[in-house]
């Protein structure tokens, strides 16, 4: 891996994340007009008028950009409308619950998703390995709030056994941790089934168990590690859908993070919030796939020579 190689690959993160927030940032104003969200369609002129002027939406959208952008550089994420306090501060108590959430959905997800493919790689063709990837089919396909209602209409109406919606208890993380986490798990089951039918017949199988290893020891010290490394390769993917999904189900169960926070702050163009919680989503996803074209350069370093000019 050369040092032109880890350049390119900061370079085209840091213009990723920095294309993403000025498209979000020119969409947002030209979007609507901030000021009728928060006074309300029947504010007088006036009002509307010294709203625009104090927060600067008069100024040519260039001028805006400029200024977001300088106070950025200071640790100035602009003003929240609604919530009447500094953006850094709404965002930052949901982020707590957003990141216990998404960190309890990522180990279900990899748990059952990878443990579910193996054991349909090792019993192919088996009644295990059909009923493995059927579940896998439908959790990949149910989209999350169809899930996530029909959750709450058998486990909360119709049987009672957990609460609707909040975050006070750890029975209110369950509905929306399986919601977020079974797609996410058969993404992780299908990958590992094919990834480990390639292992299991590769030469090196073969010789352990012709040296007496048993078949679960020679999975477990041979094929296992060798069917992870293509599993690197979805992990950029997992952290984007996981991020998309929480956004849907956070606002399913009512969850009081940040996916919630977007939704409502989109809607009453709470500018400055919409615009911090993009700029985390889309920084935490170019970060992630970075490290793993790095951890590729690292691992083969004939991707880091042939992807600059090597």
């Amino acid at each position: 891996m050369t040092p032109l190689f880890v350049l390119q690959n900061l370079f085209r993160a840091f213009l990723t994340v920095f294309l993403i927030v000025t498209t979000v940032f020119v969409v947002l104003r030209l979007s609507g007009d901030p000021a009728m969200y928060v006074l309300g369609i029947d504010a007088a002129p006036a009002a509307l008028e010294q709203f625009r002027d104090r927060w600067g939406l008069n100024d040519p959208i260039w001028q805006q950009y400029i200024t977001f952008i300088r106070n950025a550089v200071t640790g100035d994420f602009g003003y929240s409308y609604f919530e009447e306090r500094p953006a850094m501060e709404a965002v930052a108590d949901r982020m707590p619950k957003t990141l216990l959430l998404m960190g309890i959905t990522a180990i279900f997800a990899l748990l059952v998703g990878i443990s579910a493919g193996i054991l349909a790689a090792i019993y192919r063709n088996s009644w295990i390995d059909r009923l493995t990837m059927t579940v896998a089919v439908a959790g990949f396909s149910l989209p999350n709030f169809v899930l996530g209602i029909f959750m709450i209409l058998l486990f909360s109406v119709a049987l009672g056994w957990l609460p609707t919606a909040g975050s006070g208890t750890w029975q209110h993380m369950v509905m929306p941790v399986v919601t977020m986490g079974l797609a996410e798990a058969a993404v992780f089951a299908r990958f590992t089934r094919s990834a480990m039918l390639e292992a299991l017949h590769q030469p090196y199988m073969r010789t352990a168990r012709a040296k007496g290893m048993r078949r679960g020891a020679a999975v477990w010290r041979h094929a296992l590690p060798n069917a992870a490394i293509p599993l690197v390769t979805i992990t950029g993917f997992f952290v984007g859908t996981l991020i998309a999904g929480g956004v849907v189900t956070e606002s399913v169960f009512a969850w009081p993070g940040l996916g919630r926070l977007l939704v409502t702050s989109v809607g009453n163009r709470d500018l400055a919030v919409v615009q911090i919680i993009v700029m985390l989503i889309a920084t935490s996803m170019v970060v992630t796939n970075l490290t793993i074209d790095l951890l590729y350069g690292w691992l083969d370093p004939r991707v880091g020579s042939a992807r600059s000019g090597g």
